[in-house]
């Protein structure tokens, strides 16, 4: 027989294994730390910019980064930060080496979303993020998965529920129910509206008074951050249905995006989510919160009928909370929720395989131009990086054959590319600042 004391236990036996592994894994700090980029990767895959036209921008300005230079003196190695500067100083015939962003406009906010477990939403979200701040973008992830895929693979690993999803949605509770209590609807008759009360177990939390960066942490990645997962964050699925109990008139799907309403509109250029598994409290409000909704599949029949099942009961979802129409404050959004694109991605994709090939043609003969063109490719580098909670781009090519690691980076190059181009013009098509 077996008690939830005997799974704790297990829980801790494995807690010290991941600890370990990541010990092997990270640096000797336990911290992940992200590798300097060589001249060939900065000039060609990076900057895109001809190499000898590199080399001589950079001799003939010394006051720009010039990098690490080798013993042999025949390649430089560059940090992040110094190839930020040197896109932010350096102009190539006369035009700017800065990504495009469209004026006086939020972050665009993608949620990368499916029911199926290992359809490669966190490869996925990961590799985005990665390739986005290589093109010069500041980026924000927000591990909703109680997995924490996405938060281990950027080396954070000690994080208190407190400052996930779920406290977010604590706090965002609290707040609501402490706007409406104090709302004058009602005035005009007279009559005072009855007070929500929630229990001491929430209120006394403090999570009310936690500010805005409290939830979001630095990764190893200068220009990205994160609002990290945990194991026990999973528990924000029963609470939120206690939570709706106490407050029925709680827009709990709006947590998140009220949460990111209030950070400055240039704070990031990239808002990119992580979703779990599965239709609930935490995949909700990504979906509501997201501009842009990315579907990645693996490329079987069982994937393509788990896509088809939560489309459609996302599409359920969605309707039954059309019903708040009204009720979530302004500034947020609009409902029923709409989208600026919606995309389906092939994940894990072999070329040469037959039935992937047929997979790839029924999807793309089912959603039609919303299936993107480029797919992601199982290649044995992509299968080393998922092993060490590394995206290709972390992984330095002198690991393994520089053909074997450039083949995986042009997948997900590919891949980003096409996002990127469907990101902005979705982005030119959003508001203001709202």
């Amino acid at each position: 027989m077996y008690t939830h004391e005997d799974l704790a236990r297990l829980q801790a036996q494995s807690l010290k294994m991941q600890g370990w592994i990541r010990q092997q894994t990270f640096s000797p700090e336990n911290e992940k730390t992200l590798r300097r980029f060589s001249s060939w990767e900065l000039g060609e895959l990076i900057l895109k910019v001809n190499q000898s036209t590199l080399r001589g921008k950079l001799a003939a300005d010394p006051s720009l980064p010039q990098g690490l230079v080798e013993e042999d003196g025949r390649q430089r190695w560059f940090t992040l930060d110094e190839i930020n500067e040197i896109r932010r100083r350096l102009r190539i015939n006369r035009q700017s080496l800065l990504p495009a962003r469209p004026a006086g406009k939020r972050a665009l906010r993608a949620a990368i979303a499916n029911f199926k477990g290992g359809a490669g939403k966190s490869t996925v979200a990961l590799h985005f993020a990665h390739a986005a701040a290589l093109d010069g973008y500041r980026v924000l992830t927000v591990d909703f998965d109680p997995q924490a895929t996405l938060s281990h693979s950027m080396g954070l690993s000690d994080v208190a529920e407190e400052f996930t999803v779920w406290g977010i949605m604590a706090r965002d509770l609290t707040r609501e129910t402490e706007r409406m209590n104090s709302s004058t609807r009602g005035a005009q008759s007279g009559t005072a509206l009855p007070q929500r009360r929630l229990p001491a177990s929430i209120t006394e939390m403090g999570l009310a008074d936690l500010r805005l960066a409290d939830f979001i942490k630095p990764t190893s990645w200068p220009t990205i951050d994160i609002v990290p997962s945990c194991a026990n964050a999973a528990f924000v699925e029963f609470a939120s249905a206690q939570y709706r109990h106490l407050n029925p008139e709680w827009s709990f799907f709006a947590a998140v995006s009220r949460f990111l309403d209030q950070l400055p509109a240039d704070s990031y250029d990239l808002i990119i989510f992580d979703c779990p598994p599965a239709i609930g409290y935490q995949s909700m409000n990504a979906v509501f919160a997201a501009d842009m909704l990315y579907i990645p599949s693996g490329p079987g029949y069982w994937e393509y009928d788990s896509t088809t099942s939560f489309i459609g009961q996302l599409s359920e979802a969605l309707e039954d909370l059309s019903r708040f129409s009204g009720i979530v404050p302004a500034g947020t959004f609009t409902l029923p929720k709409t989208f600026l694109d919606v995309r389906f991605l092939l994940t894990r994709f072999e070329p040469n395989n037959d039935l992937h090939r047929a997979m790839q043609e029924a999807f793309g003969k089912v959603f039609g131009d919303r299936m993107a063109e480029h797919p992601i490719e199982l290649t044995r580098a992509v299968e080393q990086s998922g092993r060490f909670l590394s995206s290709i781009y972390e992984i330095d090519y002198r690991q393994m054959t520089r053909e074997t690691w450039r083949r995986a980076r042009l997948s997900f190059d590919r891949a980003y590319e096409e996002f990127r181009t469907h990101a902005l013009k979705a982005w030119d098509q959003m508001g203001g600042e709202a």
